[in-house]
């Protein structure tokens, strides 16, 4: 889908008679008993449950298919299972195709959290996990066993920003084994910049949290299925007892609809501040996918059709205690806090020591302190002029 394409269906996506009755907007119903007007008609949702009948509030309502329904025109595949949050919506994908005795193989720079689940919750499942080098590319192919259930990618990377070959993964995999569920946290392209689906992935994960709700005000997470895994995805997600209220459902699909502007500003913002960044003496190395520093930055050209306000930046210097909290506590514009993907510019700083702990695949290649931006809404000429202080705060 082109980026005018794009914006067309943003706006659109999700918005049938059926969901708005009237209004410009879906509806929000709230429910959990869904009332039938005669037996016929409780058969009739039995059977057709799953197919976007009104059966129970767990099953959803008008509110969640329209953004059920909207997810999928966005990204494609045939359909989207909701959770309460991104690392939920991770956890019950990888759940959904597992058993005792599996292996997957999980890139060894993903979100920590992910990282975590595999380590604690399919450990003690007896689900083994390989990390591998997110720039293995096709190399991954010497890693699949017989055991290996699911791949997991992250594109980019969380932190360290390295964009993988996935073409070149997928292809190695499906070389292989092509009955392999092939899963990709898209969080960072919003499920717009990278077209999941396109690119032979079985299962589109994100954080709604980020940039679909883009107010930092909810959360939510989704997974887009293709249609081998979506009936599977469904119902052990069901099982599991995985949904939103409805008033979640409705925030998320009503930032949809500026998500393009939304984006399109991130990147203007971030581009500029990063190759301001790139010019600094305080600055080792940029981590912006669309700046040729990055790593796996020719892969950013070939397969995205942009990027937003989140990357990272490495110092010369590795700061100690001391310089670390006059350095952070005194910004103006960028707060201190997890998560990103809202319309105001943050800013968290990580030791390459700290990075080592958690990055099971290899240790960093560098000695600086590590900082992660989000480049926000804000004139980017004011986030320029916070930074800048903020580098003089270390060097004086």
């Amino acid at each position: 889908m082109s980026t005018d394409k794009i914006n067309t269906a943003l706006v659109n996506a999700g918005r049938s008679k059926k969901y708005c009755q009237g209004s410009v907007n879906s509806v929000i119903q709230r429910a959990s008993s869904l009332v039938f007007d005669s037996v016929k008609a409780k058969k009739f949702a039995t059977v057709n449950r799953a197919k976007g009948e009104l059966f129970y509030g767990r099953r959803g309502t008008l509110t969640h298919f329209s953004f059920q329904d909207a997810m999928v025109e966005l990204e494609g595949g045939v359909g989207c299972a909701l959770y309460p949050c991104g690392a939920a919506a991770i956890a019950n994908s990888i759940l959904s195709f597992v058993k005792t005795g599996d292996h997957i193989l999980m890139t060894g720079a993903a979100y920590e959290p992910t990282q975590d689940f595999c380590n604690v919750i399919l450990k003690d499942m007896n689900v083994t996990t390989t990390y591998y080098d997110p720039l293995i590319g096709s190399g991954i192919a010497e890693l699949i066993k017989p055991s290996t259930k699911i791949v997991f990618l992250e594109s980019p990377s969380s932190i360290t920003m390295e964009i993988q070959d996935i073409p070149a993964i997928v292809k190695a995999i499906r070389a292989i084994n092509s009955e392999i569920i092939i899963m990709l946290d898209n969080t960072w392209a919003a499920g717009i910049l990278f077209s999941a689906f396109d690119h032979d992935i079985d299962i589109s994960i994100q954080a709604g949290t980020k940039y679909i709700v883009g107010h930092s005000d909810a959360m939510i997470g989704t997974a887009v299925a293709n249609e081998r895994c979506w009936e599977r995805l469904r119902e052990r997600s069901y099982l599991m007892g995985q949904m939103v209220d409805a008033d979640t459902a409705y925030v998320a699909a009503r930032g949809l609809r500026t998500m393009a502007v939304r984006l399109k500003q991130h990147q203007e913002n971030s581009i500029k501040i990063a190759k301001w960044l790139s010019e600094r003496p305080e600055v080792e190395r940029v981590n912006h996918p669309a700046l040729p520093s990055c790593k796996g930055h020719e892969f950013y050209v070939r397969d995205f059709k942009g990027c937003n306000g989140l990357f990272s930046i490495v110092l010369k210097e590795h700061l100690n205690r001391e310089q670390l909290a006059e350095y952070l506590d005194n910004f103006e514009h960028f707060s201190m806090a997890y998560s990103w993907g809202g319309y105001e510019s943050l800013i968290l700083a990580t030791q390459p020591e700290e990075l080592n702990a958690i990055r099971p695949a290899g240790k960093v290649d560098f000695t600086g302190t590590l900082i992660r931006l989000h480049i926000g809404l804000e004139d980017a000429d004011d986030l320029i002029e916070d930074l800048e202080k903020g580098f003089e705060r270390i060097t004086s």
